[in-house]
C-alpha cells in the first residue's frame, strides 16, 4: 500500500482523510499545514509545515494530495511546490462508479457516490464532490471543482479553475470557460465565457 501525504488541514482535508482510510490504494502518512511549526510524529501520523514534504520525500516513497477546496489557492500551491505531477496521488472513494475509457489526472479527488461515465476526461487537481455526476465524454480541465449533487450531462466541457455549484445542471455539449462560477442549483443551457458568473434556471451571466 502506497503512502500519501495530505497538504491542508481544514474541512476538505477531513473528508479526504476519510476517503483515504476507506480506500485500498493508499495509507495516510502525514498531514502538512503551516499551522504546524515543526515536523513531528504523533502515534502513526506525521504533522508539520507544508515545507516539510521535502524531508518526507527524502526518507519515504510517498505521494502528495492537496486538500484545498478553493481552486485558485490549490493552483497557487501546486505552482509553489513545483513538484512533478508524477508525485501526486489520485484518490477515489470505493463507492464511486468509474466507467470505461475514463481518464483521470494526477492530484484529483473523487468523493463518495460520484458517477463518472464512459469516455469522460478529468484533468489534474480536480475535485469531484459527493454524489456529483459526470456523464459520458465530458471534459474537465485542471483545477475544476464540481460541488455536491451537480450534474454534467454528455460531452459538456468545463474550463480550467471553474466551480460548478451544488446541485447545478449543465445540459449536453455545453462549453463553460475558464475560472467561471456557476451558482448552486443553476441550469446551464448556453455556453458561458471565461471568468463569468452565471446563476439561475436558466443560468444568466451576472458578471
Amino acid at each position: 500500500m502506497k503512502k500519501i501525504v495530505i497538504i491542508g488541514a481544514g474541512g476538505h482535508s477531513k473528508v479526504l482523510q476519510d476517503i483515504i482510510r476507506a480506500s485500498d490504494g493508499y495509507r495516510l502518512m502525514a498531514i502538512l499545514d503551516d499551522q504546524y511549526k515543526v515536523l513531528k510524529k504523533k502515534e502513526d501520523l506525521y504533522f508539520g509545515p507544508i515545507s516539510s514534504f521535502k524531508d518526507l520525500f527524502i526518507h519515504f516513497e510517498c505521494k502528495l494530495i492537496i486538500a484545498i477546496g478553493k481552486n485558485d489557492t490549490r493552483m497557487k500551491l501546486v505552482n509553489e511546490l513545483n513538484v512533478n505531477e508524477m508525485n501526486y496521488g489520485t484518490v477515489i472513494h470505493p463507492t464511486a462508479h468509474i466507467g470505461q475509457d475514463v481518464m483521470i489526472g494526477s492530484g484529483t479527488v473523487i468523493m463518495p457516490n460520484v458517477v463518472l461515465n464512459a469516455g469522460a476526461k478529468i484533468g489534474n487537481h480536480v475535485i469531484l464532490n459527493t454524489s456529483s455526476v459526470i456523464e459520458h465524454d465530458a471534459h474537465l480541465n485542471d483545477f475544476v471543482h464540481i460541488a455536491p449533487n451537480a450534474t454534467l450531462t454528455g460531452a459538456a466541457k468545463i474550463g480550467t479553475g471553474t466551480l460548478i455549484g451544488a446541485g447545478a445542471t449543465v445540459i449536453p455539449s455545453i462549453e463553460i470557460g475558464e475560472w467561471c462560477t456557476i451558482g448552486a442549483g443553476s441550469t446551464v443551457i448556453k455556453n458561458v465565457p471565461d471568468e463569468a458568473t452565471a446563476v439561475g434556471s436558466p443560468a444568466k451571466n451576472i458578471k
